[in-house]
């Protein structure tokens, strides 16, 4: 859960774009522009390769694709026996998970109007309904949409907890009628109701889009339509899927728009067409692989905190990127890193409101890395209390490292803006081409469902009552002994001993099944014991795992979540996609409101402390032996909130470690990850070595000081534990905690680069009064620490409630007054 104190922009065009400000161009004559200026505000027309550049965002003439064969377009989600259960609900028996929208009515024959019919299939069985606010956990869903063109005439309203799957064989259509009225998008993601958006931005979790194409361009031009509305948090995925929008002159289209949220994650993505492909602001962001095509701005930012972009193509444009929102004096968009990409035949690559006298100081942190220009007018646009001037020149060339903003390297903080050494890439880090190593979630379409077997048809339960250890492991082992893909319907499966993985294996949920530990073997904080051990010490090969949740049953002292041992080959890692933890705060778990309330008028001691609320030891372990991993869109959450609680109330609940990566032999990639709400720290990267991360993203335990850490987990020496000071720190008037969890703790390594990331600490003992700056931010002292490590770095640094942003070999450094950027402090280069 992200604090209310957000940044929450709301663009000016919740009905459409006109109102938005920015740069933008349009094309043809001058007539055509002062006509135009009325109605749009501030447009402009920029010098491009040519002496001078306009831009017509026509789409390009396309072929027409001739219908696969029938078997081509079968996919094994559709023909799979369908039994999962949730197992938390109030009728688990009769709560239909899996629906499939033809049997609600859905024609998909390009001539019906099918909205109804869709909109039925996500709500029935009782769900949880933006109208009715909150979130649950007890009414998942998967809506699958076989082949076929999907007409609608108002937006189709997507719910809590939903999976929107479509065959990824042959990509189904939701194409609007030229009549569309009514909603913000052709799906909306979180819909408005009297009291603002249904769900609330910041508490909308685990859920996707997938396989899909978003057609717009029977709607006029001249209308304000968008694909998709998105205002999300974590565990949240939109993976490919097509926007096809009128690339007409004056186009209103945009394809999707985010105002709010604390999200996320997006992939394989094309935008065709439209004024705004994407327009967006959200706190944090990962995105990778998108495409955009004849647009008149690609991207669209409206506001962050911290955003990563990797593998963007950018073609044909008139804007690229444009992160001037807000302008010189009030930039909104905190940072950006932006990698592995390229903008080609485009007027303006990228398109900021920084400069040396912009406001606030460390706004519009940018970093370059690995970026090829192609015929671009201008690559980024500064503006200067003059007017706008070239940062960086056009033309076609690659940029190896290029940044603006404020650095440490390791002093600071220098003002700079221009080429910057790029990170020494790790040759094991990357694929052809130099670009870091990129693969997306596995969706198995190549296969028939002959080659799948059911956790539930192999004895497993998933009813969140009977323990299904015997069974879930023989699943497990036989779909490696047979060399099938393990499907794990949806359920809750209670274990009472570790579930081991062997190397070979592929698993795959439905709509987050959850792995589910409970018992005296998982309670010992002496004798930790994983409760999902993919690969045993010493073993080689890959496993591959996605859509699954981990989590923990009441008091679980010595559960950790994730052990993974495997030595998996760089060239084709082992890989978790959409694959998260999330302890307490669920039905189920015995770990919310009633269990483990907020005691913030109490002091708590080691004595008076809730034992029945430790429910885990560590959430994931990448042991000394272990190599190879990828992560994608990955969640390690301790609850802050009980989900199932309409007023979302906050709980007290503890677990030991986040992630803490001990590898000898390195060779990881983070992408997309965060870890939430552990005691002692989020990440914690201990004499190892060789790491790709970014976005990361943390927050502090919101309890603490109360108690303090490492409370109750005492030092464990073999784990590389850190040691707390318990002295009260002082500097000046101010008063800070001796002792809150690390975000981000690198020690005695090497070779890690973070490609942007938030930590933040927004409360003591669950007041919000210490992350104000104006306050002098005194949640907690230091955030991240750099110790006895070499060649690190870390681009846009993000930090909230942190006196210092960083302690380097134990000396406390970038005070955070040095690099304020709104509601977060910003460092856009730290080299150590």
């Amino acid at each position: 859960m992200r604090s209310t104190l957000f940044l929450a922009p709301l663009l000016a065009a919740i009905g459409g774009t006109k109102a938005q400000h920015g740069h933008v161009e349009i094309p043809e004559v001058e007539e055509y522009v002062s006509s135009m200026l009325e109605n749009f505000g501030h447009w402009t027309h920029y010098p491009g390769p040519s002496p001078t550049y306009w831009h017509h965002p026509s789409p390009r003439p396309t072929k027409p694709v001739p219908p696969r064969p029938t078997d081509q377009c079968d996919y094994w989600l559709a023909d799979i026996k369908h039994q999962g259960i949730a197992a938390f609900n109030p009728a688990p028996q009769t709560y239909q998970v899996f629906r499939n929208v033809k049997d609600f009515g859905a024609k998909g024959d390009g001539v019906t109007d099918d909205t109804a019919a869709i909109n039925n299939a996500i709500s029935s069985g009782g769900r949880l309904s933006p109208a009715q606010g909150g979130s649950t956990t007890v009414t998942p869903a998967v809506v699958y949409f076989p082949p076929g063109v999907y007409m609608i005439n108002a937006s189709i309203i997507d719910y809590y907890y939903t999976q929107l799957i479509g065959n990824p064989n042959c990509l189904p259509t939701i194409r609007a009628f030229a009549t569309f009225s009514g909603g913000l998008g052709l799906i909306d993601g979180d819909q408005y109701g009297a009291n603002g958006l249904g769900f609330g931005a910041t508490n909308t979790f685990w859920r996707q889009i997938r396989n899909f194409i978003i057609d717009m361009t029977l709607i006029p031009a001249s209308s304000s339509v968008t694909g998709i509305h998105w205002p999300t948090a974590q565990a949240t995925s939109i993976q490919n899927v097509v926007f096809q929008m009128s690339g007409n002159a004056g186009t209103q289209h945009q394809g999707i728009f985010i105002e709010e949220g604390s999200g996320g994650f997006m992939n394989d993505l094309i935008f065709n067409g439209g004024l705004n492909a994407a327009a967006w602001g959200n706190q944090q962001f990962t995105m990778r692989n998108l495409t955009f095509n004849n647009a008149v701005t690609a991207i669209n930012q409206a506001w962050d905190w911290g955003w990563t972009y990797k593998s963007i193509s950018i073609n044909n444009c008139s804007v690229g990127l444009n992160m001037s929102s807000g302008g010189a004096a009030a930039q909104s968009v905190g940072s950006i890193t932006f990698i592995d990409s390229s903008i080609s035949n485009t007027g303006i690559g990228i398109l900021t409101a920084h400069g040396p006298d912009s406001l606030p100081p460390s706004g519009g942190s940018l970093i370059l890395e690995n970026v090829v220009f192609n015929n671009v007018g201008v690559a980024v646009q500064g503006e200067y209390p003059t007017g706008n001037t070239t940062a960086l020149a056009g033309g076609s060339f690659t940029v190896a490292g290029w940044g603006e903003g404020h650095s440490y390297t390791p002093n600071g903080p220098q003002v700079f803006q221009g080429p910057i050494t790029p990170v020494s890439r790790p040759a094991a880090l990357l694929q052809s081409g130099g670009k870091y190593y990129e693969r997306s979630k596995p969706q198995y379409q190549q296969y028939s469902v002959r080659s799948f077997l059911s956790a539930r048809s192999l004895g497993a339960t998933g009813n969140g009552h009977t323990d299904d250890t015997a069974a879930l492991q023989k699943a497990v082992l036989l779909a490696k002994a047979q060399d099938k893909i393990l499907f794990i319907d949806h359920g809750d499966y209670l274990v009472s001993k570790t579930i081991y993985v062997p190397a070979g294996s592929r698993i795959v949920g439905e709509t987050y099944s959850v792995i589910l530990s409970y018992g005296k073997f998982f309670n010992n904080m002496n004798s930790p014991q994983p409760v999902l051990q993919l690969g045993k010490p010493g073993e080689s090969g890959t496993v591959e795992v996605s859509d699954l949740i981990v989590s923990t049953q009441g008091q679980q002292q010595g559960a950790v979540l994730f052990e993974y041992n495997l030595n998996s080959p760089s060239s084709s890692p082992s890989g978790l996609w959409d694959v998260h933890a999330r302890v307490g705060g669920f039905a189920g778990s015995n770990l919310q409101l009633a269990e483990c309330p907020t005691t913030p008028n109490i002091t708590v001691t080691a004595d008076n402390l809730d034992q029945q609320c430790i429910a885990a030891f560590m959430t994931m372990h990448l042991t000394k032996s272990s190599s190879g991993l990828y992560l994608e869109n990955v969640w390690l959450w301790i609850a802050d909130h009980d989900v199932e609680d309409p007023q979302l109330r906050q709980i007290t609940v503890y677990a030991g470690r986040g992630l803490l990566d001990q590898s000898q032999k390195g060779v990881f990639w983070m992408v997309g990850t965060s870890v939430e709400h552990h005691v002692k720290y989020e990440y914690q990267f201990a004499n190892t070595h060789t790491v790709f991360a970014g976005q990361i993203q943390t927050e502090t335990a919101y309890y603490q000081p109360n108690p303090a850490a490492p409370l109750p987990f005492p030092y464990v020496a073999s784990l590389n534990d850190p040691v707390f000071p318990t002295q009260t720190i002082t500097d000046g008037n101010l008063t800070i905690p001796a002792a809150e969890g690390w975000g981000l703790r690198i020690v005695g390594s090497n070779d890690i680069g973070i490609y942007g990331a938030g930590l933040y600490s927004f409360f003591n003992n669950y007041s919000t009064a210490c992350s104000n700056q104006g306050a002098g931010e005194t949640c907690q002292n230091h955030i991240f620490e750099d110790s006895d490590s070499s060649s690190i770095t870390v681009y846009n640094l993000n930090t909230v409630g942190t006196h210092y942003q960083v302690n380097l070999d134990g000396n406390d450094i970038a005070y955070f007054g040095d690099n304020l950027n709104g509601f977060v402090d910003t460092i856009a280069l730290f080299k150590d």
